[in-house]
């Protein structure tokens, strides 16, 4: 179930993915969210697997979208991509087992979202958080604006969005974005335990402690998923400026690199 851009590690009934595009500060090209998708599907249906961690490999945990790649993508490429209604809420499929997110770097913009998709995470002290959609012109569509602020507050969302400031680990924490702040080298081993913890407990259980929280949670905000996704295809079709994009891939990167 690895691939070149994801690779899994099975330990007991602990999963580990690890986003596997360091070059590229893990940045999601269209064949690593396929990847991944799989490796969450297949992963999932394992009756011996109780609980996964999902981390990117160092130094960053997403640098989100490839903002080249997507630039660059054919219209018919999106179109396909986009036909039909959405079939997924957030970054990640259906999954019954849950996943601790463990943030070893920056998580931006889609790489945000994606940390956001997890039941909850826990970050190294180099980890940051940042949503750069105002900054390349791009509508958020992975849940940034429903589960992000849930999380922190509807106004240090917005702040957040608003600014495409970086937000420091131990921010993070104080926010509640985050539940936890260990060492850089105690990361996976901590993200794992907690893993195992889970995985001790009757995974029929937790699958439904997990629905619970899902379908309450729905009661107030789920056609805001869809609202949202559907907000941000719209845009791309009709407003989207690539040229903008281009210019500003670079810039985020190093402004990132500065607020870090």
């Amino acid at each position: 179930m690895s691939s070149e851009l994801v690779v899994t590690e099975v330990l007991g009934p602990v999963a580990v993915i690890t986003l596997n595009r360091p070059e590229k500060r893990n940045a999601l090209s269209a064949e690593l969210v396929v990847d991944l998708g799989d490796a969450v599907e297949v992963l999932d249906q394992d009756p011996a697997i109780h609980a996964m961690v999902l981390t990117g490999a160092d130094p960053a945990f997403s640098a989100g979208f490839d903002l080249r790649n997507l630039g660059t993508e054919l219209a018919e490429t999106r179109a396909r991509r986009w036909e039909g209604e959405v079939r997924r809420l957030g970054m990640l499929p259906g999954h019954a087992t849950p996943i601790v997110g463990a943030i070893n770097g920056p998580a931006v913009t889609g790489g945000l979202e994606l940390a956001l998709g997890c039941d909850f995470l826990i970050a190294s002290e180099r980890a940051s958080f940042a949503d750069t959609h105002g900054r390349v012109g791009v509508m958020p569509g992975g849940g940034m604006t429903i589960r992000l602020p849930a999380l922190i507050g509807v106004d240090r969302a917005r702040r957040m969005s608003l600014t495409g400031d970086f937000v420091d680990a131990h921010t993070a924490l104080a926010w509640g974005l985050v539940t936890e702040v260990t060492t850089h080298q105690d990361l996976l081993p901590r993200a794992i335990e907690v893993a195992g913890t889970m995985a001790s407990l009757d995974p029929v259980v937790v699958a439904e402690l997990r629905k619970m929280y899902d379908q309450i949670g729905d009661l107030i905000g789920h056609e805001a998923w869809r609202v949202e996704n559907r907000w941000s295809k719209t845009w791309i079709q009709d407003r989207f400026d690539q040229q903008r994009l281009a210019a500003e891939a670079d810039a985020i990167i190093e402004r990132g690199s500065s607020q870090s």
